[in-house]
Parts: C-alpha cells; structure tokens; sequence
C-alpha cells in the first residue's frame, strides 16, 4: 500500500472514531444510562489522566526510567507531594514544586 493512502487513512480512522466515541454520549443523550460504579469511577479520569502525564515527565530522561538521586524533577515531583499532604492547597504545590525543582537542578548541574 502507498505510503501516503496509509497515512491518510490512519487519520481519517483516528478521526472516526474519535468523533463516534466523543459524539456518542451528545447523540444517544438520556437514552444511554451507565451503571452507577461506571459514572462515579468515570469522576476520576481526568486525575488519572493527568497523573499518568505527570509521572511519565517526572520519571523518564531521554526515554529510559531515571530514579536516581540525580533525576531533580521525581525528587521535586516528591516535595510537591509532602506539600500537597501539609497543605492540600494547589498554588503551594505549584510554587513549592518549582521553587523545588530549580533549586535542586541547580545543586545538581553545578
């Protein structure tokens, strides 16, 4: 098969089904009932999307897993947590983990 035919068609079926998996739930309405587990589970995908997001950057350098005590952003990413607990406040996390994370690449490049 053409290179460009496959490439074309990979688009056009990731679209497909994206578009039928986005739409069904607008089109089908209150005609399609979840089960109850399935709806209160359903709460935490954005939380578990973001943490898997997260914690590929924080633990993966140049694509191989790094959990040395050379890697800044896992040990940052490790502060932000205790804070986290401490606190549950977002922007001490944000500011916590940042202040973290460049003080401790600092420490480490020079």
């Amino acid at each position: 098969m053409d290179e460009t035919i496959y490439i074309w068609s990979a688009i056009l079926g990731v679209t497909a089904a994206t578009f039928i998996a986005r739409s069904s739930v607008l089109l089908l309405g209150e005609r399609l009932r979840l089960p109850q587990t399935v709806e209160s589970a359903l709460r935490y995908a954005p939380a578990c999307a973001l943490a898997a997001i997260v914690a590929n950057d924080l633990l993966f350098t140049a694509g191989a897993l790094d959990l040395s005590f050379h890697n800044p952003r896992w040990l940052a990413g490790g502060v932000a947590i205790i804070i986290f607990a401490a606190t549950r406040s977002t922007i001490g996390v944000i500011a916590g983990g940042m202040a973290a994370f460049w003080l401790l690449r600092a420490w480490f490049s020079g």
